[in-house]
This record gives C-alpha cells, sequence and structure tokens, in this order.
C-alpha cells in the first residue's frame, strides 16, 4: 500500500482524490498555487505546499516543484489527476526516475497512446476497430495524400497526431480543399503543439460519443466497466455525460467492450483509462485512448459500484486487480452535468465569490464539487467548479433526479451553465435518448 501520496492538481478531482487516499489510510500531500490556498483539499490534507504563482505554467505544469514536495513531504507517489500533467509522459518519466510511484500507466505506454498515429496502429493490430483512414502520417507526397483521401472517400477529417481537446481538426469536403487544408493543420499543430505530425481519417458526420472505461493492473488482468456516452458537447468539450450509452445492441456493445480489454493485456496496460469512440449507424470506431481518470467517471462508480479512484491507487501500489469481468454488472443509470463558473449564453468565464452555495440532495445524487461559500473562484484555471451526479433504476428515473437536482442547486455570487443543463434535461430529442456529437450546438445554433 502506499502511504503517501502528492496529488498534483486542484478542485474538485484534487478534493476526490484526497477522499479516496483517506478511505484507504493513506497521508496526503496537497500542492498548490498562491491563489489555491483556501482550496477544500489543501484544508484537508494531512500537509500541503505552494509550489508557486497563480498561473498554471508556474505552478501545476511546473515539474521540478512538483517532485520536490514529494521529495521534502517524504511522499512514494505522485496522483496526477485530469488535465495538466496528467498525460505528460515526460512528467511521469521523470516521477519514476526521481524515485516516485507515478500513479498512471507507463511514460511510453502514454507517449504511444498520446500521439494519435501510434494509438491506432496499436490499436488495429489488438483488433478494436478503427476509423478508415491514412494509416500513418501525411507525407510530402501530394499525390499519395489525394489518392489516400479519395480511397476514404470524402467528407474526410484532418487531424493532428499530438492533438487533443478538439484542437488540430479540420474538415474536408472535396479534392480541391485538401492539400491546403493539411498545410493549414500542419501549422496550426506546429504551433500549438511543438509537432506537425497530421493524418486523414473518415469525417463520420452524424455520430454519438460512446467511450468504455477499464481497468488494467499492468500483471495481465484487465477489465470494462461497460460504455459511456458523452455526445452533448460544444467545440469538442463535453457538457453532459451518462452511463451506459442508450439504445446500443447489447452484442456490439460486448464486442467492442472485450476488444478494449484484449488491448489492455496486449499492450501491457495499467491503471484506469478510456477508450473513446465514434458510434454510427451500429458501428464503433475508435478515435484515442484517454491514459489517466476521466471528468466524467462518477457515471461509471454509480452504475458498477466500484471506486475507481481506489482501484488506480491500488494498483498503483502493485496489487493485483482483485475484480474480475463476472463481478461487474452494470446497474440502472447515471447522468452527470458539468456546472461551469460561465455565463450561460455566451459561455465567458464568470470567475468571483461564492456569496451562497447550496448543493442538491437525496436518494441517487451525488456532487462533487470543492466549493463553499465565502470560496473565491480564481480566474486562472479550467471553470468547471462542480459536477452533479445522479443514479437510478432507470434512465427515466436518473433523468427525474437530475431534473430535481439542478433545479434545488444554489450558486449565489457568480454566474453559471446551470439553466443550460435545466434546459438539456427536459430537451424532447435529449430524453428520447441517443443524441449525436453536432446535437447541442446545432440546439445552441453555433
Amino acid at each position: 500500500m502506499l502511504k503517501k501520496v502528492v496529488i498534483a492538481n486542484r478542485g474538485e478531482i484534487a478534493l476526490r482524490i484526497l477522499r479516496a487516499c483517506k478511505e484507504l489510510g493513506i497521508k496526503t500531500v496537497a500542492v498548490h498555487s498562491i491563489a489555491d490556498r483556501e482550496l477544500m483539499h489543501v484544508r484537508l490534507a494531512d500537509e500541503s505546499v505552494c509550489i508557486g504563482a497563480a498561473p498554471s505554467p508556474a505552478s501545476y505544469l511546473n515539474i521540478p516543484a512538483i517532485i520536490s514536495a514529494a521529495e521534502v513531504t517524504d511522499a512514494v507517489a505522485i496522483h496526477p489527476g485530469y488535465g495538466f500533467l496528467a498525460e505528460n509522459a515526460d512528467f511521469a518519466e521523470q516521477v519514476e526516475k526521481s524515485g516516485f510511484v507515478f500513479i498512471g500507466p507507463t511514460p511510453d505506454l502514454i507517449r504511444m497512446m498520446g500521439d494519435k498515429v501510434s494509438a491506432i496502429k496499436a490499436m488495429k493490430k489488438a483488433g478494436v476497430p478503427t476509423v478508415p483512414g491514412s494509416d500513418g502520417p501525411i507525407t510530402e507526397d501530394n499525390d499519395h495524400t489525394l489518392a489516400v483521401a479519395k480511397r476514404i472517400g470524402y467528407p474526410v477529417i484532418i487531424k493532428a497526431a499530438a492533438g487533443g481537446g478538439g484542437r488540430g481538426m479540420r474538415v474536408v469536403h472535396s479534392e480541391a480543399a485538401l492539400l491546403n487544408a493539411v498545410y493549414v493543420t500542419q501549422s496550426e499543430a506546429k504551433a500549438a503543439f511543438g509537432d506537425d505530425t497530421v493524418y486523414i481519417e473518415k469525417f463520420l458526420e452524424n455520430p454519438r460519443h460512446v467511450e468504455i472505461q477499464v481497468l488494467a493492473d499492468g500483471q495481465g488482468s484487465a477489465i470494462h466497466l461497460g460504455d459511456r456516452d458523452c455526445s452533448l458537447q460544444r467545440r469538442h468539450q463535453k457538457v453532459l455525460e451518462e452511463a451506459p450509452a442508450p439504445g446500443i445492441p447489447d452484442d456490439i456493445r460486448n464486442q467492442v467492450a472485450k476488444s478494449c480489454v484484449d488491448a489492455c493485456i496486449a499492450i501491457n496496460y495499467r491503471g484506469a483509462g478510456t477508450f473513446e469512440f465514434l458510434y454510427e449507424n451500429g458501428q464503433f470506431f475508435f478515435i484515442e485512448m484517454n491514459t489517466r481518470i476521466q471528468v466524467e467517471h462518477p457515471v461509471s462508480e454509480m452504475v458498477t459500484g466500484v471506486d475507481l479512484i481506489k482501484q488506480q491507487l491500488l494498483i498503483a501500489g502493485g496489487e493485483k486487480l482483485s475484480i474480475t469481468q463476472d463481478d461487474i454488472v452494470i446497474k440502472g443509470h447515471a447522468f452527470e452535468c458539468r456546472i461551469n463558473a460561465e455565463d450561460p449564453k455566451t459561455f465567458m468565464p464568470c470567475p468571483g465569490l461564492i456569496k451562497h452555495y447550496h448543493p442538491p440532495g437525496g436518494l441517487g445524487i451525488r456532487v462533487d464539487s470543492h466549493l463553499y461559500s465565502g470560496y473565491s473562484v480564481p480566474p486562472h484555471y479550467d471553470s468547471m467548479i462542480a459536477k452533479i451526479i445522479t443514479w437510478g433504476d432507470s434512465r427515466e428515473i436518473a433523468l427525474s433526479r437530475m431534473r430535481n437536482a439542478l433545479d434545488e442547486l444554489v450558486v449565489e455570487g457568480i454566474r453559471t451553465n446551470t439553466d443550460l443543463h435545466r434546459d438539456l434535461v427536459r430537451d424532447a430529442a435529449f430524453k428520447e435518448g441517443g443524441v449525436s456529437i453536432h446535437y447541442l450546438e446545432k440546439k445552441l445554433k453555433l
């Protein structure tokens, strides 16, 4: 068992990690920026270390400062949470070279899955269904590029191999526009990610975003915890998620989930991970793997009863998976709404003082949040301030509980996107289930 863990993150996920550590009897070290002295997990941790100024590069992205905090507190491991350095292979490597345990996959696996080209190659080899594409990076051979796109069939999408979060993508509908679009995407990728490698895939016009949650111990065992539908997105950023994904035949669902487990065993994966797919016309197409805990992990926890953060900690401590696939039973349905400190119409961030905060409660309602009355939301970081999660025996009950929870939520002093969620959970098409990744932007007329 790990004896002391540095929590290298902030906000709700830092508090979530702290609670899991406390349940397992693990001591905690909260690292924080100057702006985050009053965060709830900083107050509750066994120890805290200020690692720099408010801007992320000076604190939460400051690798030497985080490792130094582990050294001065005699910690044995570092949990990166999500975002910041969670999928930074160099960080994972430096953590391990400094003699600490990185709570996540090996640096080599993070690198392989972080490069979309190598990830797709590995998944194809492991039998995971992938989108028809260039099967490698685009070269300077324009004739070959044109031939690849013609083989795939228009429309196609050009993607940066090092991209993520919706950046480094461009849809092309005709041969005449292809080569210029490749050049522009390469230039943007070089500026944003320091890597101009791009590849081409078939552009699916009306898919859903469905992902598979996995756990693996790096010792030959792996399981999946079902799927999630994350199709309600704005500018490629998820807004509302649910588990399981509605309206997918069980045979198709089970087949793709098994392929993900087989892939984990094939690449000797370690820790929690998520296989992300586009789903259209009864087919799954792999797009990427996230080698970390996801923001939306609570919906999988609610329908399986498995604490994913505790499993991460146990696996990092060298334990084999104590859960088998037969132990995983999907029960009921769960939703998660991401509550952001932002204007519900313009989506501009709205930091400031929380004058009054009242979280919802009741049977089947969970709130993951670091908020409290009197807390001041800083302007320096991601705007998410809470996640409202509901569970019910059926999708209808879980959705009804979410409507009640959102109506009960009170956050005074700043603007939030709660009204947007109140609208979404009453939306007729969403209530039916199975909307595409374009639905929300069309609804918002973006």
